[in-house]
């Protein structure tokens, strides 16, 4: 099942799938790119940013970002 990587569940984890073309450059310095596996560690509440775990590091991406990236989630 694919979702936003802003629709996962707290816990949830999954592989990135596919990255908005504008963010490729600016995601890759945090570790996320295609193929890799993600984790959802925190989600704040009322539109605020979501905390992943990629490769044992914990990056935050606001929520425009994280609508433009989806996962593969099981």
């Amino acid at each position: 099942m694919e979702k936003k990587l802003s629709e996962m569940d707290f816990d949830e984890e999954g592989t990135v799938k596919e990255i908005g073309e504008d963010l490729r450059k600016q995601v890759a310095g945090m570790g996320i790119r295609e193929g890799k596996k993600v984790r959802m560690a925190t989600k704040q509440p009322i539109k605020g940013p979501v905390v992943v775990e990629v490769d044992k590091s914990v990056t935050s991406l606001g929520l425009g970002i994280a609508d433009k990236i989806v996962v593969e989630i099981g």
